[in-house]
């Protein structure tokens, strides 16, 4: 079976090169996403020459705040990959107090990728879901994912309704809340990620078993067969790549 990881932190893993070798002999199509553009090129770097794996570009709301500096830097970089992320929104706790920084720098990046077009993004919308979904809108020119959403169920029909792919994880599918989002979630829209480090428990490795296990538990909660799950995340991937 190939699976692909649309979300997975690369350098922030423990042995990179050798996680590069693994996605590789395992076929598994990799977006790594970066938290900052500063770290994009150590990303890139370990990209090049590879089949599975792309470097998206990063801007992570949490460090929007001590990092503002490197807006500049960002968009100048922004024609230089077509991946794009983490980037987005977050009023969870202490992020909250930033938010306005946040604003204009989502705001911007997401200007900058609706002049590009065919960007694929994959969007951080942590407590500030209906401010993600206004400023992206209906008739974006390029691919969104939504990683990792938690947001209100009656948001759920309108990011559908402008095209958007959600992106879950073993957590998702471990918690309650992530279980009701994926019940209403049509097969058609779901992209697999690790969000790898962050949804690894201690001394657990990043490796296939995880994409297995989490096939297998969404074919369970959506009570169809694994082959069928398989074929339309596959299906869902080769979408998102056109």
């Amino acid at each position: 079976m190939n699976f692909h990881d649309t979300h997975f932190h690369l350098d922030l893993m423990g042995d990179p090169e050798a996680l590069v070798k693994q996605i590789e002999t395992n076929k598994c199509y990799t977006i790594a996403v970066t938290n900052s553009p500063s770290v994009f090129f150590y990303s890139r770097s370990l990209s090049l020459g590879t089949k599975y794996l792309r470097a998206a570009l990063g801007f992570h709301p949490e460090l929007v705040s001590e990092r503002y500096y490197e807006l500049p830097k960002y968009l100048e970089l922004i024609n230089q990959t077509r991946y794009i992320g983490e980037i987005g929104l977050d009023k969870h706790r202490k992020s909250a107090a930033n938010f306005n920084k946040q604003l204009d720098v989502f705001t911007k990046i997401i200007s900058a990728c609706r002049s590009c077009g065919d960007k694929i993004i994959t969007i951080h919308s942590r407590k500030a879901e209906k401010e993600v979904l206004q400023i992206i809108g209906s008739n974006f020119p390029g691919k969104i994912i939504l990683h990792w959403y938690s947001g209100p169920l009656k948001l759920i029909e309108t990011a559908l309704n402008n095209g958007y792919y959600f992106s879950f994880n073993l957590k998702m599918l471990k918690s309650n809340n992530g279980r009701k989002i994926l019940q209403k979630l049509p097969i058609d829209r779901l992209l697999l990620e690790s969000d790898a480090p962050f949804t690894l428990s201690q001394n657990q490795e990043y490796h296939s078993l995880l994409f297995q296990e989490m096939v297998f538990d969404l074919a369970r909660l959506k009570k169809l067969s694994v082959n069928d799950i398989i074929l339309s995340l596959n299906k869902n991937f080769k979408k998102l790549l056109k």
